[in-house]
């Protein structure tokens, strides 16, 4: 059942995306002591790519058992493997390379990139769906994934779930393409809201003062088609980790 939002406050975006790197390197030990493996989905974006850095730069990072954790991307932009506009490039650049042989390559599952065997957004979603049914439980499409990341947009979008767009309605696939993205690139490929609403936990970072109608809106639960991220929900945890400025226009309450 999905749950109702928390939301904690930080004073601005860079303590923001160290107390975020804190908080999801905690829970890994935490839930490594009951349950292996962790599947975790990570968001690019500014605070996201900064709470990766975070992460490579504390000593607690030496506390998880990375080889068993499978890191995952809520959407990423249809582009060449490496391009520096590519979420899993940035993740690479702040976190995963400064891992090394920590963390296996078999665990590290990037969207596949254009090329000539992977033309279009389609057969990108395809072959991650079937990458995500290999590490599902019998019977699922995704794994129940422990932590999911996102980052949210002006508009209110999450993953490349934008407002009015089509992919808003797709429940049959846990995979979609997005050819006409509103922010560049326009080709995109993301989780849907059946792999976002099967996480355990969803996490919604968002900081800055032009998000905070978005932030404002999802926290009331405005509909989906205007404000997707009111859609991100876990099924045991719904955690908005926010800057002042980004919930200035929240009234108590929501």
């Amino acid at each position: 059942m999905p749950t109702h939002p928390e939301v904690v406050v930080h004073p601005d975006a860079p303590v923001l995306a160290a107390a975020a790197a804190a908080r999801l390197l905690t829970r890994l030990v935490d839930l490594q002591s009951h349950r292996s493996p962790l599947h975790v989905v990570l968001t690019g974006g500014t605070v996201g790519i900064a709470t990766l850095r975070e992460i490579a730069a504390s000593p607690a990072r030496d506390a998880v058992d990375w080889s068993g954790v499978h890191l995952w991307w809520g959407d990423e932009r249809f582009l060449p493997d490496g391009d520096p506009d590519r979420n899993e490039t940035q993740a690479r650049e702040a976190l995963l390379d400064a891992l090394g042989d920590a963390l296996p390559a078999a665990n590290v599952h990037p969207f596949p990139a254009l090329d000539a065997a992977v033309p279009d957004g389609e057969t990108s979603a395809a072959a991650y769906a079937a990458d995500l049914a290999a590490h599902a439980p019998e019977g699922a499409t995704t794994p129940a994934f422990d932590v999911l990341l996102l980052g949210m947009g002006p508009d209110g979008h999450v993953a490349s779930l934008f407002p009015g767009k089509a992919t808003l309605d797709v429940h049959d696939v846990p995979v979609v393409a997005e050819h006409d993205s509103p922010k560049p690139p326009p080709e995109r490929v993301s989780l849907t809201y059946p792999a976002i609403g099967a996480a355990r936990e969803v996490w919604v970072v968002a900081a800055g003062a032009e998000k905070a109608p978005a932030v404002a809106r999802a926290l009331a639960g405005d509909a989906v088609a205007t404000t997707p991220a009111a859609g991100a929900r876990g099924t045991e945890r719904t955690l908005w980790l926010v800057d002042v400025a980004a919930v200035q226009e929240v009234t108590p309450g929501d």
